[in-house]
């Protein structure tokens, strides 16, 4: 491509998987979101939820300075606490709606706008259908109440069967899902590192989810059983061993070109989803994943 990739995207980076020590909304957040700030190669950045208020605004005062647009994540409070956002018991669903409406507020306090979150655990094939039903409910609750916030909401997909073993799930599902969802605030959030956990091609997927995806991940993992990255890790774009490198990212990226969603005329989020090994600098897994875009971009 000759037209720079800022034309058809939001750059960002997901801050508390890049830096996982402020996973749990504590650690180094200022610090880090403060790396990420200065750095221009980004136009966008994912945050989760932070515990310290004073850190907080202190977080929210870079973010607002650096011109960054930014995005919400509530997957680690769904995978920490754990939630189940489909919980055929309906006072633990209820518990998974207020948690995450909290996590609308926060936020919106941040200035996020759009809060992600993902599915419960998948109930198997007896129970998938009620468990469908009640993520439908939980996900209208949550679009409405952030729709009061002029927010949106996207549900991202994970793999069903090796990692998180998510309900949500296979493309054509999710697809089915985000139709049923039924609301104006609402799209999909699907990730190139999580396609081949799923067994799918970004073909398969930019297909499938084509009038309801709002926002992309681009990621690595491994399938190697006993791999010290196996699963869903993120790992650097190109570890040995591993799913995605350039070549698979470039796919990705057409892909999704296909299908009119990078088009040129808006800049919908693709965020870097990639995670330090032990003992790996994050900074420069970082630059490992800004060259891979660059190096992906001009094979399009």
């Amino acid at each position: 491509m000759q037209e720079p990739f800022y034309e058809y995207m939001k750059v960002g980076i997901i801050h508390f998987m890049a830096f996982p020590s402020t996973m749990k909304g504590e650690g180094p957040i200022v610090e880090t979101i403060s790396n990420i700030a200065e750095d221009d190669f980004f136009t966008a950045i994912e945050i989760t939820c932070i515990k310290d208020p004073d850190v907080r605004a202190k977080a929210r005062d870079i973010l607002v300075s650096s011109g960054l647009a930014v995005g919400f994540g509530a997957q680690p409070a769904v995978l920490s606490t754990p939630l189940n956002p489909n919980s055929l018991d309906e006072d633990e669903r209820k518990k998974a709606v207020e948690v995450l409406k909290q996590c609308i507020d926060e936020a919106c306090y941040m200035g996020a706008g759009r809060m992600a979150f993902l599915s419960g655990k998948d109930p198997g094939e007896e129970k998938r259908e009620a468990a469908i039903d009640a993520l439908i409910k939980t996900t209208r609750e949550l679009c409405d109440y952030a729709e009061t916030k002029c927010m949106e909401i996207a549900l991202e997909t994970f793999d069903r069967t090796i990692d998180k073993k998510a309900l949500m799930g296979p493309s054509d599902m999710a697809a089915q899902y985000a139709c049923a969802v039924n609301r104006r605030n609402f799209g999909l959030m699907v990730d190139l590192s999580h396609l081949p956990l799923l067994g799918e091609t970004p073909e398969q997927c930019a297909c499938a989810v084509k009038d309801h995806v709002v926002h992309l991940h681009v990621g690595n993992c491994v399938m190697k059983v006993g791999d010290p990255a196996y699963g869903d890790a993120h790992p650097r774009f190109g570890i040995e061993g591993g799913e995605n490198g350039v070549p698979e990212l470039a796919a990705y990226l057409k892909a999704f070109m296909d299908i009119g969603f990078l088009n040129g005329y808006h800049q919908p989020f693709m965020s870097f989803e990639v995670k330090p090994l032990k003992d790996e600098s994050s900074e420069i897994v970082i630059a490992n994943a800004k060259r891979a875009l660059k190096q992906a971009w001009a094979m399009i």
